[in-house]
């Protein structure tokens, strides 16, 4: 594939985590421009301190065409109460995103980590009229510009945590240890369980121990 074609990587965060949204981001870049990625400090945003991403998130976004939806967790829990299925709501968030990409700027291909079945991608993106060459791979962030999403996205569920946290007056942890337990029922505590369901994924384990603990028991 010649240098100027451009290529969309797409990568999600928050899919692990109890509390926040799920953010799914896409970075459009020539193929020529993925050492100028890497320049930046781009990889595995798994890898990367979180005042690190941001820093990076900042340089990609003032730099690179860019789409970054944010799923918020009311959001979320009515689109998997009519789903029933998690990487079902995914395939449509990255099939959004694609759609943005596309239409506004045009791209060669896609690339991004695959999860689930691969049509689940394909039936998505082709239900909204895109044709379009899709790479789903396994450790997608190898490549730059899934690595390159996978920051966006991750600065993006950070930003939620962080006006979360302030929000409620208390530190919101990420994940979904016991720790995260913790700071929900602490939350129950204090607002209520009806607040609950504003702040996280509510199909998660953690929900039911956090309001039935003595089922766990």
């Amino acid at each position: 594939m010649p240098a100027n074609k451009h290529v969309i990587g797409v990568d999600e965060a928050g899919k692990g985590d109890f509390f926040g949204p799920l953010v799914v981001a896409g970075v459009l870049c020539k193929e020529s421009e993925e050492k100028r990625l890497l320049e930046y400090g781009v990889r595995d945003s798994k890898l990367i301190a979180d005042n690190k991403i941001l820093l990076i998130d900042e340089k990609l976004r003032r730099n690179f065409p860019h789409c970054v939806l944010v799923i918020s967790p009311e959001e979320y829990n009515t689109q998997y109460q009519q789903i029933k299925n998690l990487n079902k709501l995914l395939a449509g968030a990255h099939a959004n995103v694609i759609e943005k990409l596309v239409s506004e700027y045009g791209a060669d291909k896609v690339i991004l980590d695959k999860f689930g079945k691969a049509e689940l991608v394909e039936n998505a993106v082709a239900y909204k009229g895109i044709d379009i060459v899709l790479v789903q791979v396994e450790q997608g962030e190898r490549h730059a510009p899934v690595a390159a999403a996978s920051i966006l996205a991750r600065a993006g569920f950070i930003r939620a945590i962080d006006e979360m946290t302030q929000k409620v007056g208390m530190e919101i942890p990420k994940g979904a240890s016991s720790l995260v337990d913790d700071a929900a029922r602490k939350l129950v505590r204090k607002y209520g369980d009806k607040t609950l369901s504003k702040l996280v994924k509510i199909h998660f384990k953690n929900y039911h121990r956090v309001l039935s603990p003595s089922l766990f028991s």
